[in-house]
C-alpha cells in the first residue's frame, strides 16, 4: 500500500442514493466533494423502486428527471395497487392509479413519482456524479477511521483497487454509510429502536411469462391475503419480468424453498427463474442527533423506517438538499453561525414523523384479518371479497400509496424560519383540490410561472423573493443582503394563479424550496431579517412584519 494526502469541502462516506444526491446538490452549488463508497457500483438485488414526487423536483433541479424518468419503466405499465388471494388469482380490490404515460396531470407538483428501481437509479445518479478521475465518486474504497481537528475532519480512505491509503482532510464529512453507520457509532451518536425489530426475507425472481398471461389483470403491487408468512407485496420491479415478493420470516418461512414460496404467490404455473434470497432486519430508528462537530448524518445513517408508503429513501434525499445548500452556505462564507445547527432541528423532526406513518401503513397490513371464504369460487367467496374490498378502502389502504401531505406536507421550524401567526394548524388528510402554498417552513407551491417554467425552477442557487405587489422598498432589502453576500434574486411578474397560490405580497424561499417567510409589507429592519433567515438567531422567529 502507498500513502499520499488529498484535500476536499465535503467527504461524504456512502454512495448509495442519499450520498450521490448529496454530491450532486453540492456539485449544484459548485463546492468540492468526495463521495467513497466500497462497492463496485452494481446492484445485484434491487430494494427500491417508486422515487417520491418531492424527490423527482430535486433530481429535476439537479437535471437527472429526465434520465430516471428514461431509465426503463414502461409507460403503458399499469401503477394499479392490488389485494389479491394470489397473483393471478381472486382480486379482492384495486386502487387505480392509471400509467405513467396516461395519467392526468398533477395540480400541485409537475414531478409525479417514478418507478425506477435500484439497479437503475444508481447507474444513473453514478453517470450524473461522475467516477473518479472524471467525477469525485471512488468506488471500492473504505473509509477507516475518522478524526476531528478544529478547522477540518482528517480521514483514512483505503481505494483496494489500486492498493493505496490517503489521508483526506475535509472541511465536513457527513456520513451516508448505512443503517449500522460505523461514523455514527465512533461519533457516539445513538439511535434507540422505536418499534419492534421484525426480519423479512426479499425473493427476486423472473418470471418472463407472468406479465402476459396477468393481462389487464397486471399491476405495480400486488398485496397477497395467503397467510402471516405471505400478505405482503409482490412488486413488479421492471414492468416486464423482474419481481420481488416480501416474505415475513417467521419460523416456517425461514426454512422454506423460496420456489416454494413463489409457487404458493401465484396462482398457476409459469416459468420461474430465482435470482437471489435475501433475510433483512426492519428497523425503525432515529438518531439522537445529526451533528458531531463537523461530522453530519444522513439517510440510513440517520434513520431507518419501514418501507410501507415508500419515504425511506425519499426522506434521506430531502437530507441531502436541507444539507446541501448550508454546507454550501457555510463554504461560501454567507451563513449564519448557527445555520448548520438547523439541519438537526428541521430534518429529525420530519424522520420521526414519517417513520411513525410508515409504522402505520405496516401495522395496517400486520393487523388485517382475513377470512378463508375469500378464497372461495361462488357466491360465498364472492360475497366475503365484497366486504373485505370494504374494510380496505374503509381503512385506509390507498393512503400507503396516496399520501401527498408527507412528500408535500411536512413543515421545518427552526430559528432561520420567520413564521406567520396567521398560519392555521392543518389536521388529518388533504382534500382532492389540497395544494401546500406559501406557509413559512413549507415547500414552496408549483405552480406554471409561465408555459414552461414551474416555481419550482425560479429556486435553487440563493434566495428567492417573489413579489406579487408594489415593492418600492425593496432596495432596502436588497442591500441588506449584498451586504451581507447572501445572494438574492428578486421576481415578480407572476400571473393571478400564483398570486393566489402564494397569498401573500411578498413571499422568501430559500436554496432548498421551503419558505422562509411571507408577509403583505417588506420588513423595517432588513438586517435583521437577513441574519434570521441566513441562520443567525438562536430562537425561532415570529414577526407582525408583513401582516
Amino acid at each position: 500500500m502507498t500513502r499520499s494526502d488529498e484535500w476536499t469541502d465535503v467527504l461524504i462516506v456512502g454512495g448509495g442514493p442519499v450520498g450521490m444526491a448529496l454530491a450532486l446538490d453540492l456539485s449544484y452549488r459548485a463546492i468540492d466533494c468526495m463521495v467513497v463508497d466500497a462497492g463496485d457500483g452494481r446492484v445485484r438485488h434491487p430494494k427500491v423502486s417508486t422515487i417520491g414526487p418531492r424527490s423527482m423536483e430535486l433530481f429535476r433541479r439537479w437535471g437527472v428527471a429526465g434520465a430516471v424518468r428514461g431509465a426503463g419503466w414502461p409507460a403503458d405499465h399499469p401503477l394499479d395497487i392490488a389485494w389479491v388471494t394470489q397473483v393471478g388469482g381472486h382480486e379482492v380490490y384495486r386502487y387505480r392509479r392509471g400509467t405513467t404515460g396516461d395519467r392526468p396531470a398533477f395540480a400541485h407538483t409537475p414531478e409525479p413519482d417514478q418507478m425506477c428501481p435500484a439497479h437503475w437509479l444508481n447507474p444513473v445518479l453514478t453517470q450524473a456524479v461522475g467516477v473518479h478521475p472524471d467525477g469525485p465518486l471512488r468506488l471500492r474504497s473504505t473509509v477507516d477511521r475518522v478524526r476531528q481537528a478544529d478547522d477540518h475532519v482528517e480521514a483514512d480512505v483505503t481505494d483496494h483497487a489500486a492498493r493505496t491509503i490517503r489521508t483526506v482532510r475535509a472541511r465536513y464529512v457527513v456520513a451516508c454509510d448505512g443503517a449500522s453507520s460505523p461514523i455514527r457509532q465512533a461519533c457516539g451518536i445513538d439511535a434507540p429502536a422505536r418499534h419492534r425489530t421484525q426480519v423479512f426475507r426479499n425473493i427476486l425472481f423472473r418470471a418472463p411469462e407472468l406479465n402476459k398471461r396477468l393481462g389487464d389483470r397486471a399491476a405495480l403491487v400486488y398485496f397477497l391475503m395467503l397467510s402471516s408468512t405471505l400478505r405482503f407485496p409482490l412488486r413488479s420491479l421492471n414492468g416486464s419480468d423482474l419481481y420481488n415478493l416480501v416474505v415475513a420470516a417467521d419460523d416456517d418461512a425461514e426454512r422454506a424453498d423460496p420456489l416454494a414460496l413463489i409457487g404458493d404467490a401465484l396462482a398457476f404455473d409459469t416459468p420461474v427463474d430465482l435470482m437471489s434470497d435475501g433475510e433483512w432486519h426492519l428497523t425503525h430508528r432515529v438518531a439522537d442527533r445529526y451533528r458531531a462537530g463537523r461530522i453530519f448524518l444522513a439517510g440510513d445513517a440517520a434513520h431507518t423506517l419501514s418501507p410501507s408508503g415508500g419515504f425511506g429513501l425519499n426522506t434521506g434525499i430531502g437530507d441531502a438538499a436541507d444539507l446541501g445548500w448550508k454546507l454550501a452556505a457555510t463554504l461560501d462564507g454567507w451563513a449564519g453561525h448557527r445555520l448548520l445547527d438547523t439541519y438537526d432541528t428541521e430534518r429529525r423532526p420530519i424522520a420521526v414523523k414519517s417513520l411513525q406513518e410508515a409504522n402505520l401503513n405496516l401495522q395496517r397490513t400486520m393487523r388485517r384479518q382475513v377470512p378463508p371464504e375469500i378464497h372461495l369460487d361462488g357466491p360465498e367467496g364472492e360475497l366475503a371479497r365484497t366486504r373485505m374490498a370494504k374494510v380496505l378502502e374503509n381503512s385506509g389502504a390507498q393512503r400507503e400509496f396516496d399520501a401527498p401531505e408527507i412528500h408535500f406536507g411536512l413543515r421545518y421550524r427552526s430559528p432561520a424560519i420567520i413564521e406567520d401567526p396567521r398560519v392555521p394548524v392543518r389536521h388529518g388528510k388533504p382534500d382532492a383540490d389540497w395544494r401546500p402554498g406559501s406557509e413559512p417552513g413549507y415547500r414552496a407551491a408549483h405552480a406554471w410561472w409561465d408555459a414552461g417554467t414551474s416555481t419550482l425552477d425560479l429556486f435553487g442557487h440563493g434566495f428567492a423573493l417573489l413579489c406579487f405587489g408594489d415593492h418600492g422598498q425593496l432596495a432596502a432589502v436588497e442591500r441588506a443582503f449584498a451586504h451581507r453576500n447572501v445572494p438574492l434574486t428578486v421576481r415578480s411578474g407572476a400571473g393571478r394563479e400564483v398570486a393566489r397560490l402564494y397569498e401573500r405580497s411578498f413571499v422568501l424561499v430559500r436554496p432548498d424550496g421551503h419558505v422562509a417567510w411571507r408577509g403583505d409589507e417588506l420588513p423595517q429592519d432588513p438586517g435583521e431579517f437577513v441574519d434570521t433567515v441566513r441562520g443567525d438567531r438562536a430562537e425561532p422567529a415570529l414577526t407582525g412584519a408583513g401582516r
